[in-house]
């Protein structure tokens, strides 16, 4: 293992240039997410104010709701940007890969409490249906049109950086707003021109289900990340075939591939070769093909001349060990 980790630093120290500018690439898209949230929180939590204030005012559900949503999204993106600023720290003895599933973790926390806040408005609006309650539609759609603005801004300016769990995970918070903002909008009018104040807990009830199916499904990769799954997009067998085929390989097994955090999979495994003599020039070989095909740049390979396992991958060599 040692000769590989010296081998796999020549490779790095060899190929320099490519790596600085691909990390420099990366570094700035995560200045432009740390600052995006940091940002965010602050436009979001001013506003949540207007809307609570606006809401109990008016006595719409939809404009409630609407504000609920912004004081979670406000609670979320600041723990998104501490989460965000927490996984960039080097790795320590204590943690040896970083603290890179921080925003793993503040992504779980995100969808939960989404959901959480979702069952509250749903059952608010339930109780909304049974016993009508009069709203003043042209102070919601108001404030609600000046909600929605503040939304879309804030979601193209989360849009526009690193799209981590973390970052996704508060973008469903904001994009949960905006699609409430335009529920109390259309609430708002509605009421202003038909006087139906139905239609206030009903926009709701439909936004709050839009919004759970995306948070279900946000907390699904999140624990697919926390579970060790494979990263979406690579298939396990595919990539032991691929490396089995690269000159050199008999065969390859006890294969892992997984996620550290978002965006950096981590690839390990046995890769059996004739003779440890080739290990220099097959180990290279093996880095270069899976960063450039799979996108994999951190690879722990152990070398070996024969292997006692069951093989997965060959080249079908005849010369193979079995």
């Amino acid at each position: 293992m040692e000769h590989g980790e010296n081998d796999a630093r020549a490779h790095q120290n060899a190929h320099g240039h490519h790596h600085d500018h691909d990390h420099d690439h990366h570094d700035h898209l995560h200045h432009h997410s740390d600052t995006a949230l940091g940002w965010s929180f602050g436009v979001i939590a001013a506003f949540a104010i207007v809307e609570a204030v606006g809401g109990w005012w008016s006595g719409s559900l939809a404009l409630l709701g609407d504000a609920g949503h912004m004081v979670t999204d406000a609670c979320a993106l600041g723990l998104a940007a501490l989460a965000a600023r927490f996984a960039h720290r080097p790795a320590t003895h204590k943690h040896s890969f970083g603290l890179a599933r921080t925003e793993v973790v503040a992504a779980l926390i995100n969808g939960a409490l989404m959901i959480g806040v979702v069952t509250f408005i749903a059952i608010e609006a339930v109780q909304r249906l049974r016993n009508p309650v009069p709203i003043s539609g042209w102070t919601v759609s108001l404030i609600a049109a000046v909600g929605l603005i503040v939304n879309i801004m804030v979601a193209l300016r989360l849009h526009g950086g690193e799209q981590t769990l973390n970052s996704r995970a508060a973008l469903l918070h904001v994009l949960g707003d905006l699609l409430a903002s335009v529920a109390a909008v259309v609430a708002g009018f509605v009421i202003v021109t038909t006087g139906w104040t139905p239609i206030d807990p009903i926009l709701s009830l439909l936004i709050c289900t839009l919004i759970l199916i995306s948070a279900i499904r946000l907390l699904k990769e999140v624990l697919h990340v926390i579970m060790e799954g494979v990263p979406p997009g690579i298939d396990l067998p595919e990539v032991g075939r691929f490396m089995a085929s690269t000159e050199g390989v008999l065969s390859v097994h006890d294969l892992h591939i997984w996620t550290i955090g978002s965006g950096r999979p981590v690839l390990s495994a046995h890769v059996v070769i004739r003779r440890l003599e080739d290990w220099n020039t097959v180990l290279p070989a093996l880095q270069r093909a899976l960063e450039a095909e799979y996108g994999i740049d951190h690879v722990t390979l152990q070398p070996e001349t024969c292997s006692w396992e069951v093989i997965t991958w060959s080249n079908g060599s005849t010369d193979s060990p079995r």
